[in-house]
This record gives structure tokens, sequence and C-alpha cells, in this order.
């Protein structure tokens, strides 16, 4: 059986066998990745620059000890991120320094029982709290937008 046309290009006697291109991504044995870069590839933010931003503020411990952004991280480390999506607590079960599918993200850690369930519940309460907020009757003015700014700064 003949490989597929693009693989005999390769294959090719005619290219040098330093100009061939491997067909198997490179498989390397990580020990330790840079914090900021593996929340980034686990999808837990959507760029570096704001996964490094989360460490320097203190939104991320490794192992209950705020995580700089060039932290290292490895296999079997206990992660505490806090995100917009709320608080995970998950243990790293694999290494990557590179962004894939959020399917493939998904094996890079395990959530814990407890972090899981707790996401559940805010999200619940959440949903039970708009049922008493009432809905607006129209869109706020110029004056009601001051007012909230206003009371945004305060507290």
């Amino acid at each position: 059986m003949k490989p597929p046309r693009a693989l005999r290009s390769l294959m090719s006697p005619n290219i040098p066998p330093h100009r061939r291109q491997s067909t198997m991504p490179s498989v390397s044995t990580m020990t330790s990745v840079r914090i900021d870069k593996w929340l980034w590839a686990a999808r837990f933010f959507k760029t570096r620059a704001l996964a490094s931003k989360a460490c320097d503020i203190g939104r991320i411990l490794s192992n209950s000890i705020t995580a700089k952004p060039s932290r290292d991280v490895r296999i079997g480390d206990l992660l505490q991120i806090t995100n917009e999506g709320g608080l995970f607590q998950v243990e790293v079960l694999l290494l990557s320094e590179s962004r894939g599918p959020a399917a493939a993200a998904q094996t890079l850690y395990r959530e814990t029982e407890a972090s899981q369930q707790a996401r559940l519940k805010l999200a619940a309460e959440r949903k039970a709290m708009q049922e008493f907020a009432p809905i607006p009757d129209r869109r706020p003015t110029k004056r009601d937008r001051r007012r909230i700014i206003q009371f945004r700064r305060e507290t």
C-alpha cells in the first residue's frame, strides 16, 4: 500500500534528510511548565496576559501558596483558581504549553468534587436571586447612569 501523496513528497529521496518534515508531533517529556502558560493552555483564561495578571493580583494559589506567573506547575499540584467562572480547585494531571481544543484542555486537570458542588450551588443561588430582582420598565436614563456609577464608586 502506497503512503498518501502528501507523505510521499516528504519521503522523497530528492529532499535532503535535514529538510524533511516530521509527520509525527513531537512528544516532549516536560517535568514543569510556567503556571501562566498552563492556565492559558487549560483554558481558564482567554489570554496568557490575563492569566499572568491573575497570578500577580493573587487569584491563583499553588499548593496553598500565592503563585507568581513564572512559578512552575508540576503533575500532581493542587491549584485554586479564581476567575469570572467562579472558584476552581483542580489537580494537575498533564502539562502543556500550547493551547488546543477545549476537549483536550479538560484532560489537563481534574476538578475536585467539593469545588464542583460549590460552583453548582452558587449558580443555583444566582438563578434563584434573579426571580426576586425586579425587571426594569425602561432603559436607564443619563441621570440614572450617573447615579449607578456614583453608587459603584462608593462601594
